[in-house]
């Protein structure tokens, strides 16, 4: 993993009505990535917004 995947190492990602799912970001803390997750949510689309810990092997 690179120096900035072990700085950010929480990930938010998105899956759309189509199920393409798309990394948005890349934070810090769990709870600074699920604060955007929970915004980007209250916007009312059909996308699916989730947190999850980045690994060496995580793609999206």
């Amino acid at each position: 993993m690179n120096d900035s995947g072990a700085l950010l190492p929480w990930l938010v990602i998105r899956e759309d009505d189509n199920g393409n799912r798309y990394r948005v970001g890349r934070y810090a803390t769990e709870d600074e990535a699920r604060k955007m997750a929970d915004g980007l949510g209250e916007r009312g689309h059909r996308q699916v917004y989730w947190v999850e810990r980045a690994s060496q092997t995580t793609t999206p």
